[in-house]
């Protein structure tokens, strides 16, 4: 089973709808984001695109009641407070913004862990645990929105990246 990763894409809606457009393209019905949607309207392209969505919020957060009344509005989309653990497709997966603070402890026996806050991309193997930060959705900081899609099956982790003229901050 693949899933789409996104993580701190700070309200930059154009981004968000084109790897929206790319998860739908691989047949992804399920993305998980590690925080900092920002506001509300930043999970419209996910909810119109009729993707389910499990996240967590992050630090930069600043309306959570209304994200959580924007994800009501969809299908299987429910934000939760950071960390929190859902399983999916038989894999136990752990939602956290920050991965500092989560302790070793709370990893071990999670398949995989999808963290953000650093917007760096990151991908490492901890034992049996599969750890990704999928990079800045948003881009605003080093300059490439970036996603990732995980194979839940294989544990192959895919980097996106949108380049050109118009993802240039």
């Amino acid at each position: 089973m693949l899933v789409g990763v996104l993580a701190d894409t700070h309200d930059r809606v154009p981004a968000i709808a084109e790897f929206t457009q790319r998860f739908v393209a691989a047949g992804i019905g399920l993305v998980l984001h590690a925080g900092d949607y920002c506001s509300p309207f930043a999970l419209r392209p996910i909810l119109k695109a009729n993707l389910a969505l499990a996240g967590v919020f992050g630090r930069n957060d600043g309306d959570p009641e209304g994200l959580a009344a924007e994800a009501s509005k969809g299908m299987g989309t429910e934000i939760y407070e950071s960390p929190h653990s859902v399983e999916v497709g038989g894999t136990r997966i752990l939602l956290v913004y920050d991965l500092a603070d989560v302790t070793d402890r709370s990893i071990a026996g999670h398949g995989l862990v999808i963290h953000g806050f650093t917007h760096e991309r990151q991908m490492k193997t901890v034992g049996d645990t599969v750890i990704v930060n999928p990079g800045e959705g948003c881009g605003w900081l080093f300059g490439t929105p970036s996603a990732a899609i995980v194979d839940l099956d294989t544990k192959r982790v895919e980097f996106l990246s949108l380049t050109g003229p118009e993802w240039e901050k």
